[in-house]
């Protein structure tokens, strides 16, 4: 089973990604963890990465979708969580060609709904936990840095929801349930 996890940032996609993972053996494929891995890996692949990244320039959708790829091909049976992908309709599109053609289908796109206030609380509290803890504090874990990311989510991914809806491929969960609560509504989501 495939599904994608959708929500703005802080909205806990990572988090119950990692319980899918341990519990369900699936695999999560997140963006920025595959091109960090890409860039150091001395593959074709990777050295296009590391370039595009050492110029400090976006990597392109055709990167990405390959990175996807390789993943994809490297596990057959599928049962992967796309996190962080896709996030604009020209991804979604992508990826849904790249699944027919590797014979996959796409179970589910599964939205953390949150609110914005609740989401800037959260992640200002995760930053003073971190820090009180003497753990690093993400750089991007403060209030300007989440509204500017909100607004890049609305502009750009928001979109996906109306394209998962008419697909009857959408899924809703309250994000801000408690965690174990989220977890297990995901879980009959998927059973």
């Amino acid at each position: 089973m495939n599904i994608i996890l959708l929500g703005p940032p802080g909205a806990g996609k990572g988090t119950q990604a990692k319980m899918l993972v341990e519990e369900r053996g699936m695999i999560q494929l997140s963006t920025g963890d595959m091109l960090r891995a890409a860039r150091t890996s001395g593959t074709e692949m990777g050295n296009k990465v590391a370039a595009v990244m050492d110029a400090g320039e976006l990597v392109t959708d055709e990167i990405v979708i390959g990175l996807i790829r390789e993943q994809m091909e490297a596990n057959p049976d599928g049962g992967f969580i796309f996190d962080g992908f896709p996030r604009t309709l020209a991804q979604a599109d992508a990826l849904e060609d790249l699944m027919k053609e590797m014979g996959q289908t796409l179970a589910c796109a599964v939205e953390l709904r949150v609110r914005d206030e609740v989401l800037v609380e959260r992640i200002v509290n995760r930053a003073r936990e971190a820090a009180a803890a003497g753990q690093p504090v993400r750089a991007d874990d403060n209030e300007e840095s989440l509204k500017t990311r909100l607004m890049e989510y609305y502009k750009k991914t928001s979109p996906l929801l109306g394209y998962y809806h008419a697909k009857g491929k959408l899924k809703r969960v309250d994000g801000l349930a408690e965690m174990k609560v989220v977890k297990a509504s995901i879980g009959a989501i998927l059973d």
